[in-house]
């Protein structure tokens, strides 16, 4: 089930040194968490809400080890407060890999409510968003991963139906 976009994901966050990884189901993320899931290098605790993984990803971080979030856009509005009271207030880096559900190729479409404010909350937040439209861009993840880290700020990765058309 998981691709070689998927693998290149994966690999990428544990050469960053992600040893910590939550997520809430998403079919379009699935081979990301599969591998996560299997991987050697990150443990991969399942979460039943999204602003429950932001708190273990804080309580992992604040262990001393990074983490990451794997969840869908549709969830942004659940994960405001922990977004601004835990994870900015204490300055700790997230990278978060989103779905970017609602885009267009969409085949769902509630949906599409979400995508029309993802974009405007993660800039009111004053979380840096980087939308991914094709797999070329997977090159760039490296980068922004050591930014979360070296500003220690959340990232938001946001990664649309045709990004994941596009993978391998």
């Amino acid at each position: 089930m998981a691709t070689l976009t998927d693998r290149r994901i994966v690999d990428c966050l544990v050469e960053n040194g992600i040893g910590f990884a939550t997520s809430v189901p998403c079919k379009q993320l699935a081979g990301v968490i599969e591998l996560v899931e299997n991987s050697k290098s990150i443990l991969h605790v399942p979460s039943n809400k999204e602003d429950e993984g932001m708190g273990l990803c804080a309580g992992a971080y604040m262990g001393g080890i990074r983490s990451c979030i794997i969840m869908q856009n549709t969830a942004l509005g659940v994960v405001v407060n922990s977004l601004a009271t835990l994870i900015q207030f204490y300055r700790i880096p997230l990278p978060m890999l989103i779905s970017y559900r609602g885009e267009i190729g969409e085949k769902v479409a509630c949906q599409v409510e979400m995508a029309l404010h993802t974009k405007a909350i993660l800039n009111q937040l004053h979380i840096p968003a980087y939308h991914f439209r094709n797999v070329d861009q997977l090159e760039d993840l490296d980068s922004i991963i050591k930014h979360s880290y070296m500003c220690g700020k959340p990232v938001a990765i946001l990664a649309d139906a045709a990004f994941w058309r596009s993978a391998e």
